[in-house]
């Protein structure tokens, strides 16, 4: 193994390398207007040199106007995973990242649509439109849009929380992306009901928006986490060294994330 793919997908664990097998976030050119930058055999071609055994397509949800997955581009995505998975011998997941929508916990996902995915992730998003309650979502977005650059209120976080608990328990969701990007909550308390509800935390390997008491005490309590770079282009694949270096400096077991030397159980089975 190289030198080079030991620093994309692995780390040391008491002089243990440790293997990432998947990564579950990765956005396509059907994330559109150039906010995703390759194709799906793209992704898989650069996961299979990385030696990661499984992705998925993870394009945003319906709700955004301009970034958003149309319905009508799920029959040719799946059509395209199904050529990339012959061509590159990864197994590839068609799943969605979709958005929070309102306070109440709803996601731009209908009873419909969730048959149509392999993996469900879901975070919050800026611009979103909304499903029916059109005020909801807007008090959303404004309330994190405009207040992002103050200190967040106890009365936001709650309200925050609240919604995140609430789709927890709405929607077979697998993952939550990037908790607390642009929406923040008492972290300890979405993790603790995904934790009882089978969903995974990401460490995003973009960013992570957790401290490290949260992690380690998250960790504690067995909170199950999911390493995933959020890639939206081929190259940035399977590149969670963020997340990586974080899970070692902080001594994390192996056993608490998901894909790592495994591949981890979603909700839905193929």
């Amino acid at each position: 193994m190289s030198s080079n793919l030991i620093q994309y997908i692995c780390i040391k664990e008491i002089g243990v390398v440790m293997i990432l097998l998947g990564d579950y976030h990765t956005h396509t050119t059907y994330s559109r207007h150039g906010h995703g930058k390759g194709s799906v055999l793209e992704n898989a071609s650069v996961a299979a040199s990385k030696g990661l055994k499984q992705i998925a397509i993870t394009d945003h949800g319906f709700n955004h106007p301009v970034y958003g997955l149309r319905k009508k581009d799920i029959e040719p995505l799946r059509e395209d995973i199904l050529n990339a998975r012959e061509v590159s011998g990864i197994d590839i997941l068609l799943g969605v990242e979709a958005n929070l929508t309102s306070f109440n916990g709803d996601v731009d996902l209908s009873e419909e649509d969730l048959q149509d995915f392999d993996i469900i992730l879901m975070g919050h998003h800026k611009f979103i439109i909304g499903n029916r309650k059109y005020r909801d979502t807007i008090a959303l977005q404004c309330t994190n849009g405009i207040a992002k650059i103050f200190t967040p209120t106890k009365e936001r976080i709650n309200k925050n929380t609240t919604a995140f608990l609430k789709a927890i328990d709405k929607y077979p969701i697998d993952i939550i992306t990037h908790l607390n990007y642009g929406a923040p909550t008492d972290t300890l308390a979405v993790a603790r009901t995904a934790r009882e509800k089978g969903v995974y935390i990401e460490l995003n390997g973009k960013r992570i928006n957790f401290t490290d008491e949260e992690i380690v005490t998250m960790a504690e309590e067995g909170v199950k986490f999911i390493v995933d770079s959020d890639a939206h282009s081929p190259d940035k694949v399977g590149e969670c060294n963020k997340a990586m270096n974080l899970i070692y400096r902080l001594g994390i077991p192996a056993s608490l994330i998901a894909n790592m030397d495994k591949l981890p159980k979603f909700k839905k089975k193929r």
